[in-house]
């Protein structure tokens, strides 16, 4: 069972910068598909970006193409999402997940962290 704790949310104005930072409990974290998601107040939650295990293919909402980075570092077993230019609408609950190879869903989530955007 592998752990993931989110980190490095919290209050920006707009046009501002967050580093998001998720930490796996298990070195078998490097052989997962891992994201990002959000949910913001009475809306679905969604998915922001998705990387492979080998970091090869990345995808991003439209919402966040050119703001947002995805990236790991498989030796820190450590799941990042850089968020630049960041606007109101940003604003929300972001959840890193892991999903075991050849899974049709995500098996790991963490607890989430809170992302608030002033305008």
């Amino acid at each position: 069972q592998v752990q993931l704790v989110e980190s490095g949310g919290g209050l920006v104005q707009a046009g501002g910068s967050l580093r998001l930072s998720c930490a796996a409990s298990e070195r078998t974290f490097s052989n997962y598909k891992v994201a990002w998601f959000r949910q913001a107040p009475g809306k679905e939650r969604e998915l922001v970006a998705q990387l492979t295990w080998s970091g090869s293919t990345r995808y991003y909402a439209d919402s966040v193409k050119g703001r947002f980075t995805i990236s790991r570092d498989n030796t820190k077993n450590t799941l990042y999402l850089q968020m630049n230019s960041l606007k109101p609408e940003d604003t929300a609950v972001y959840y890193c997940a892991a999903q075991i190879p050849l899974r049709a869903t995500y098996d790991f989530w963490g607890q989430g962290t809170q992302v608030t955007v002033s305008s």
